[in-house]
């Protein structure tokens, strides 16, 4: 009975939006990572490469970027609910032109409509914010990593499956298909969200497009009011994501065409269809994906427990100082070695999300949390869109191993920033 009792205490912000959030990401999770084993593939097989996929990059982040004031501002004036609710359809639908996609143009006119439509993120990240005590938030994005790890573990099996079966292409199309309709599925669950916000002026959707610009403005303010480590961790924060922004689309490419896992050819030429090397280097890759997604499951829970233990801001400091040896070791080792370099990337990630998330909620007060996460978003959409064209044109262009390079030495002063400039605010003094 103790022991019910203490599960009861530990886990009683299991309710509500947060629980509404949760299985609403449950759905999306499995369904989104599911063509993200072999995304990078996919646009091989459309036509495109390394510099292709930096282009995709840099359009959706540029697309991401230009609503996130605008968002922002929405859901600290209007209410998050609405936004959310809404703009997940969107969301959803844009997913189609991935699925019938007959050349990588479709999926970058996919893409911006997809990113245009994550006008609600900063009501999403609010809402989720609102809805986690103080001393629960640690603990509260960790499992949310936890349970999206567990919901996407069998999403690459699931891949593997059908691209193995079907080929890289039609494998592809089956599975934006099931993303379509799990986020549709998504979507609905999210209608069930209650509003989070006390006080919100009724919708006018005339004075909604006027409001633009001051949204603009008042998202750049903001930062005159947010205490002064809040500014030095989002400088931390945005250094890191643009250095991981030049290099998530490359890890199968330097896999496939420089590790060469399972023979592929050399990376001069990007072959398409179901060249038996090439079929069996996916097989090799989705085995990799599965221990990295098992691994993160795993570490969730110790996660959680060490940031509401020991704080916020070790845990970021070691989510930057561990992807130095993970990435020399992805870049250097072998297929073998992916298994440990990729489950270590994960691992950084992992601290690094609910680290940053857990510190951002603490220093935030609730009514600014909206503009402070449209703020954010928009500087570092901005810079990523940048570090996503880089990393391929660096690729093709200077060396394979050039952009996770780079990577390594931006993370340098991110972690000197957080050192030496961000304090942490003691458990009372957390924003509620």
């Amino acid at each position: 009975m103790k022991l019910i009792a203490k599960l009861r205490e530990q886990f009683s912000f299991f309710k509500g939006n947060y629980l509404v959030l949760i299985v609403s990401w449950i759905l999306m999770d499995f369904a989104g990572e599911l063509p993200q084993t072999y995304y990078s593939d996919y646009i091989i097989q459309l036509g495109g490469s390394a510099t292709i996929l930096g282009l995709i990059t840099l359009v959706s982040m540029l697309c991401l970027a230009s609503v996130q004031f605008f968002g922002g501002y929405l859901a600290d004036k209007y209410g998050r609910r609405w936004l959310i609710s809404t703009l997940t359809f969107g969301v959803a639908f844009s997913y189609i032109f991935y699925a019938v996609a007959p050349s990588w143009h479709f999926i970058l006119i996919g893409a911006a409509i997809q990113n245009l439509c994550l006008l609600y993120q900063p009501a999403l990240n609010a809402t989720f914010a609102d809805s986690l005590p103080p001393e629960k938030r640690g603990m509260g994005f960790s499992i949310l990593n936890l349970i999206m790890s567990v919901s996407t573990t069998p999403a690459p099996i699931v891949a593997l499956f059908l691209v193995s079966n079907y080929g890289s292409e039609t494998g592809m199309r089956i599975a934006y298909t099931i993303v379509t309709i799990f986020f549709i599925l998504s979507a609905t669950v999210r209608l069930r969200l209650k509003e989070s916000m006390k006080d919100t002026e009724k919708v006018n959707f005339n004075e909604v497009l006027r409001s633009y610009p001051e949204s603009l403005k008042q998202g750049t303010k903001i930062w005159r009011v947010v205490p002064r480590s809040t500014l030095f961790l989002f400088f931390s924060i945005l250094i890191v994501r643009v250095a991981f922004a030049m290099i998530m689309g490359l890890f199968l490419i330097f896999a496939f065409y420089e590790m060469q896992i399972g023979g592929t050819p050399q990376p001069a030429i990007y072959t398409p269809g179901l060249d038996p090397a090439l079929q069996y280097a996916r097989t090799q890759w989705g085995y990799v994906m599965i221990v990295l997604f098992l691994s993160m499951i795993i570490l969730s829970f110790p996660v959680g427990k060490l940031l509401d233990k020991a704080g916020r801001k070790i845990p970021l400091i070691m989510s930057s100082i561990l992807i130095i040896p993970a990435i020399l070791l992805f870049i250097f080792g072998n297929y073998f070695t992916l298994f440990i370099a990729m489950p270590l990337a994960g691992l950084t990630q992992l601290l690094g999300f609910s680290a940053s998330q857990a510190l951002f909620a603490d220093l935030v007060p609730q009514a600014q949390r909206g503009k402070v996460t449209g703020s954010v978003n928009f500087f570092t959409y901005i810079l990523m869109a940048i570090g996503g064209i880089a990393g391929g044109l660096l690729y093709d262009n200077m060396s394979p191993q050039a952009p996770f390079l780079v990577m390594l030495v931006l993370v340098i002063p991110s972690i000197l920033l957080t050192a030496l400039f961000v304090h942490e605010p003691e458990p009372e003094d957390r924003e509620t």
